[in-house]
């Protein structure tokens, strides 16, 4: 069994599937997933990581994405859908931790499994494999509010409002503020984890002049720099994700101070190759399974270092460059740029 080492409604849905009749014959799985962000470079490697690796899993031969932008009424419907299509196991980015426990739950009454990436949920018997949402935050906080000398004012810009990932993050974030007293929030936003919106945002808030001294972002984080250059604004300390355009900005951008917190989309493929080994009789002892954040700084000669051999030219600027977990994921960087599952292509 792996291990860690150190997330179909017929309208407005990417859909794809390889034949039900292939499958069957070749006596593989059928994995349904369901996300309800589209367009954000996380969650669309987080989709490709799944498609990946379902192709180099020899016992999946059919794969359903549903993949959109929608609620949890949108999600429940997917999610039921994918039950009714007979899929082996479900693998989701939940868009809430209850709400989706109805369609969960006749899920596992049906015999599928249920794994649950990026995010929790509360169905009891769904498997949770997830990036330490907490922890991730508080790392780039800490990091934050220390480069400040332990004061000043931050911009603390968000994910998504009731998503579990958020209020873990928010969670992580505020443990670091209470170690800091003389930290003060100055503006909180929800950026909706879009890129232009955050985007906006950051330039509407500029444009107030009220002054402020770092800014912690939920993985929203490239375009927030721009923001700052294309404004002429002074830059100040700013922590975001592992993702590629960041990344490339900390060893690039003259005057930037920031950190990148890896929080791997890859997670999504880890989830499918759970499923996997939970319908191969190797279920974890656990039904939660969390991968560790660390660190990357530009402040530091190693942290530098670490920073520069972790660009990927050929990645999206908005794909975390960590696009495999050691352990879990086996596909090619070929493969998971070529996003094509079992049956595409």
């Amino acid at each position: 069994m792996k291990k860690v080492l150190t997330g179909l409604a017929a309208l407005a849905v990417s859909v794809s599937f390889a034949p039900a009749a292939f499958a069957d014959a070749h006596g593989g799985y059928t994995i349904g997933v369901s996300n309800t962000v589209q367009g954000n470079g996380w969650r669309e490697e987080m989709i490709c990581a799944m498609r990946a690796q379902a192709l180099v899993e020899g016992d999946v031969t059919g794969l359903i994405v549903a993949h959109r932008n929608t609620d949890s009424a949108g999600q429940l419907e997917d999610i039921n859908n994918l039950i009714e299509a007979g899929v082996d196991a479900i693998v989701l980015n939940p868009s809430n931790p209850d709400a989706l426990n109805s369609a969960l739950e006749a899920a596992m009454a049906a015999g599928i499994v249920v794994v649950a990436v990026d995010a929790g949920v509360t169905a009891e018997g769904a498997y949770i494999l997830s990036n330490n949402q907490e922890e991730y935050a508080y790392l780039g906080a800490r990091w934050l509010f220390e480069q400040l000398g332990g004061e000043g004012d931050v911009v603390y810009m968000r994910g998504i409002a009731g998503v579990s990932a958020d209020t873990d993050r928010d969670n992580g974030f505020r443990r670091a503020l209470a170690e800091f007293p003389g930290i003060e929030v100055v503006h909180e936003v929800f950026t909706g984890w879009q890129q232009d919106q955050g985007k906006q945002q950051m330039f509407d808030f500029l444009a107030t002049g009220i002054p402020f001294d770092g800014v912690w972002t939920s993985g929203i984080d490239n375009v927030i720099v721009d923001a700052f250059v294309e404004s002429g604004a002074p830059l100040v300390p700013i922590v975001g994700a592992d993702n590629a355009g960041f990344v490339g900005q900390l060893s690039s951008v003259e005057g930037l101070q920031g950190a990148a917190v890896t929080n791997p989309g890859s997670v999504g493929g880890a989830g499918i190759a759970l499923a996997v080994d939970i319908l191969n009789g190797e279920a974890p002892d656990s039904n939660v399974v969390l991968v560790d954040p660390v660190l990357w700084e530009n402040t530091t000669e190693e942290g530098r270092a670490t920073l520069a051999a972790a660009q990927n030219p050929n990645l999206d600027p908005e794909w975390p460059v960590s696009v495999s977990i050691p352990g879990w994921t086996d596909y090619t960087m070929e493969q998971i740029i070529a996003c094509e599952g079992p049956g595409e292509g």
